[in-house]
Order: structure tokens, then sequence, then C-alpha cells
């Protein structure tokens, strides 16, 4: 595949990482007041009331963006919308070719996680041509699993706004701005409920990767150093990620898609239960990381945390079960009596004690 050797490296990244010190940001999706014509503008009302999200931010949670981004979402009973705006004074793409490897320019992605088990995710990105690439995800790059570059989202439409020129560095621009419009059958399929999920959550994350350039008779590239290799990009998201690796969505921000309507006023918090999951993928890395230096699985659950777990003033007592197939490792929620488990491909299992 054309991006494999990116996949592993990704994937040791992803293994070595440590938890995002920065918790998900949550964001409320409402209701559309209007119909949404997607031309990259956001003029409805819909979008007028939606509320903006917090600025994105550096990937890794602790540096503040050279240009400004933010987004929004709406939704009505046949579409999940996104619009997004991104200051940029040099307005460039150049990748014409749908599900190419469109990160090479500056770009705007989105991911979406529906139940939130980190395993059949969908990824989205476009460029300033309105370009796409879409493809299915069956497990994040640290564990082997196909990745389906062909699958495409039926009915999807995608628009582009640019306040400024393309492609022409003769003048400074102001920004460009993103519409998107996923049809909720294409959602749904990752999706264990098969609805739409109105007054549930879903993790979703999105990324902006945006280049430092050359100009070479005109024409925008991207910039290499005096090696010739090509400077590394920027990564601004709107959840932090704490590390330089969109594909571990377990650090993904929350979006809750209220039953109100665009413009009235809904609350969400973060389930505790959430936060017990947290854990579960600190003790998965946990664990990854004893085989490789041990090279072999632990036995019992303080050969990879031999101090107490502690949430809200809770003990949480995990326990690392070893069986023919691999490992996992289970605990019980102290806030609702569930049963998380987490396996060795990092998976996320719900089940109730009876």
């Amino acid at each position: 595949m054309k991006y494999k050797l990116l996949l592993f490296i990704i994937g040791v990244f992803a293994l070595n990482s440590a938890y995002a010190q920065n918790p998900p940001r949550s964001y409320i999706a409402y209701k559309t007041l209007d119909e949404i014509e997607i031309d990259g503008r956001a003029e409805e009302a819909s979008w007028k009331e939606a509320p903006r999200s917090k600025d994105f931010i550096d990937i890794e949670g602790d540096k503040v963006p050279k240009y400004q981004t933010y987004m929004k979402m709406v939704y009505d009973e046949d579409n999940l919308y996104f619009y997004a705006k991104m200051k940029e004074p040099h307005i460039w793409g150049t990748l014409k070719q749908r599900d190419t490897v469109i990160f090479y320019n500056n770009d705007f992605e989105i991911f979406i996680d529906p139940d939130g088990d980190t395993h059949n995710y969908m990824e989205f990105e476009m460029n300033a041509l309105n370009t796409v690439w879409d493809l299915f995800i069956v497990k994040p790059y640290r564990e082997p699993a196909p990745i389906v570059d062909s699958w495409d989202i039926q009915g999807l439409q995608s628009a582009v706004h640019i306040s400024g020129t393309l492609n022409d560095a003769s003048d400074e621009d102001d920004y460009w701005s993103v519409e998107v419009a996923i049809p909720w059958e294409v959602l749904k399929e990752a999706n264990i409920h098969n609805n739409i999920p109105e007054e549930e959550f879903w993790r979703v994350n999105f990324s902006r990767v945006n280049w430092d350039f050359d100009l070479t008779e005109g024409r925008y590239s991207r910039k290499k150093d005096k090696n010739g290799e090509y400077l590394p990009e920027y990564n601004w998201v709107w959840s932090p990620q704490g590390v330089i690796n969109m594909h571990e969505p377990e650090h993904w921000g929350y979006v809750y898609f209220s039953s109100k309507n665009a413009g009235e006023q809904d609350e969400f918090e973060i389930p505790e239960d959430e936060k017990v999951k947290w854990m579960l993928y600190k003790l998965y890395r946990k664990h990854k990381n004893y085989f490789s230096k041990n090279k072999k699985w632990a036995s019992s659950i303080s050969e990879i945390e031999n101090k107490p777990i502690k949430l809200n003033g809770e003990t949480l007592q995990p326990k690392l079960e070893i069986h023919l197939a691999g490992w996992n490792i289970a605990v019980i929620s102290p806030f609702t009596g569930k049963q998380y488990i987490i396996r060795e491909d990092g998976k996320i299992l719900t089940s109730k004690i009876k």
C-alpha cells in the first residue's frame, strides 16, 4: 500500500506514547434550523446559532498554533454536517486525484469512531482544491489490520470557500473554510446501534495539517531542508492527542448529539465510566511495553502496575487474564457496575455484571 511505511512509523510511536496530559474536549452538536447548502460558507441560521468549538491546539497539547482554526457541527435526519474555518495567508493545493495522500498538501481531517471502542473508525481528508480522501480503518495502526482505502462515503457532499486567491503567491490570503455533509446511512455502518445517536455521544476528532512551503516559478510545494528532506508538518487538532499521532482514538474528543435545536442550550459531561476506559488504555500500553522489555507477557496485573489505581475517590481493581488467544484486562466500574474489558488488540468490550 502506498503509505505502508507511514503506518509502521505511526505504530511505533503509538506503542511508546504516554497518555495525553490534557483531558479530551467535548462539543454539543444541535439539530439544524433550516436546510443546509453545502457551499463552504456556512451562512445559514443553523450555522450562525451553532456553538463554535475551542480554537485548535497543537496535537501534543502544549503549543498555540500559528494560524487559528475552529469547527462547528449540526445534524438533521439525513446528514451530519461539519464546518471549519482556517486562517491562512497562503492558500495552496496541488493534489487533484481522489484517495491520494491528501495530507501531503495543507488539509482538513475528520475522524469518527461511533461506538468508541477504537476499532472500525472512519477518516476523511480534504484540501483547498476540494480533493477528498476517505478510508475505513479496522484497527489503529499500532495493531495489524486491513485499511480499506477503496471505501468511499456514498452521498458525500463537500465544498471549499476561499477568502483570497488559490495558488497565487503574489498576494496575502485571509482564510479558507470547508463544509461537509456525511449521510447517516454511511455513518451508521460502524455504529452498533444502527441509529442516529440522539442524546448519545461519539468519539470524534479533527486535524489540520499545515506545511512550510517553497515557491518554484510561482508553484507551491512542501519545503525541504538543506539535505533535501521535507520539513516536518504542523499538526493542529481540536482535542489534543498528547502525541504526534491521530490514530489513537482513545484520545479523541466527545461529541454529544443534543435533541435540541441550534440556538438552544444543553449540557454534557464526560461520564465517569469513560475515565475507567482511559485507565484501561494506560494498562494496555504498560503491558505492551512490558512485553517489549521482557519478551514475554506479564502473569498478573501487579507486574505492570504495582500501585493502587484511584479514580475520583474510588479504587479500581483491574485483573489480567491470560488465555490461549492472548490476554485481556478487565475491571468493574465502581460508578455503574458495568464491566469493561480491553483485549490484547486494544478493543474495548462492555458487559453488565448480574
